[in-house]
């Protein structure tokens, strides 16, 4: 974590100082004192005053009150960027905490992409249950998109990842894997009698449009085909002929009759990480981090 956000996580820790921060935020969301104390639930008189003591602690403007309500300030932007982050590992605190709690005996939660990876996270699962101070591992798999986010609120302990399209910020990581994309189209199709193709040309078969993942947030390739939700439906609408789609190289593992590939020349690697908080002081976490490392 960089140290403007351990500086304010400190800060913001408290009490007091956390329920202004949700106040701010809720103002620099709303740009408007009145809305904001809607959304809280609360008089607008006290909101203003938190608002104005937070300025006070700050030694900093944070907003510029004008007609059409309340605009951010440089230091307001910064504080709204931090705030954030702050707010979110205080929620995920609270929310392992709480998990901690309602489960008997330690375990970790792996969250990582439905279909992907699937080879290498057996290969992890099995060496870790080997390791003697193995803990229970929850596996939660979800579409892509979902696994940084989980990460991030608490509801992981552990992210199967892969650059460049899942966001790492904030999080320490070990790199498992680089491997390139392949274009996976229906095997009947003309174009498998191709060798390989260029990403523009895999993106651009008119009779087998890009899908579309509406549900991300742009870090995935979105487009006129099929909107799909999984890795399973995704191959299902290619072996239908509805749709093809890039993939790391090691979906090969998974494909059946009906599939064909064809090697992408121009294509970025993908490297696939597994990703933990970096406060986080699980012994299970680590243990599996270790065994993560020496495969």
């Amino acid at each position: 974590m960089p140290a403007g956000q351990g500086w304010f996580l400190r800060r913001t820790l408290g009490d007091v100082e956390t329920r202004e921060l949700r106040y701010f935020v809720a103002v620099a969301e709303e740009s408007h004192v009145g809305r904001a104390a809607e959304r809280l639930g609360m008089a607008q008189p006290p909101l203003s005053r938190a608002i104005a003591q937070l300025e006070r602690r700050l030694g900093a403007e944070l907003f510029v009150r004008t007609p059409r309500g309340m605009e951010l300030t440089t230091a307001g932007e910064t504080l709204l960027r931090e705030g954030r982050v702050a707010l979110a590992a205080v929620e995920a605190a609270e929310r392992r905490t709480r998990r901690s709690v309602e489960v008997s005996g330690p375990r970790v939660v792996l969250t990582a992409k439905a279909g992907a990876s699937s080879e290498l996270m057996a290969k992890l699962l099995d060496a870790y249950a080997a390791e003697p101070d193995a803990v229970d591992v929850e596996v939660v798999l979800s579409a892509p998109g979902y696994q940084a986010p989980m990460l991030r609120d608490g509801r992981a302990d552990v992210a199967i990842l892969h650059r460049p399209f899942d966001d790492l910020s904030g999080f320490d990581a070990d790199v498992l894997a680089v491997e390139d994309q392949v274009l996976i189209l229906p095997s009947g199709h003309p174009l498998t009698a191709r060798e390989s193709m260029t990403v523009a040309e895999a993106t651009s078969i008119p009779d087998l449009p890009v899908p579309r993942w509406p549900h991300l947030d742009g870090s995935y390739p979105d487009g006129p085909g099929p909107e799909l939700r999984d890795l399973t439906q995704v191959l299902q609408l290619v072996r239908l002929g509805r749709t093809a789609i890039v993939l790391p190289e090691s979906a090969r593992a998974n494909l059946r009759d009906g599939l064909a590939v064809v090697r992408l020349t121009d294509a970025p690697q993908v490297t696939t990480v597994i990703a933990w908080q970096p406060h986080s002081t699980s012994t299970g976490v680590a243990g599996l981090v270790r065994t993560a490392s020496r495969l």
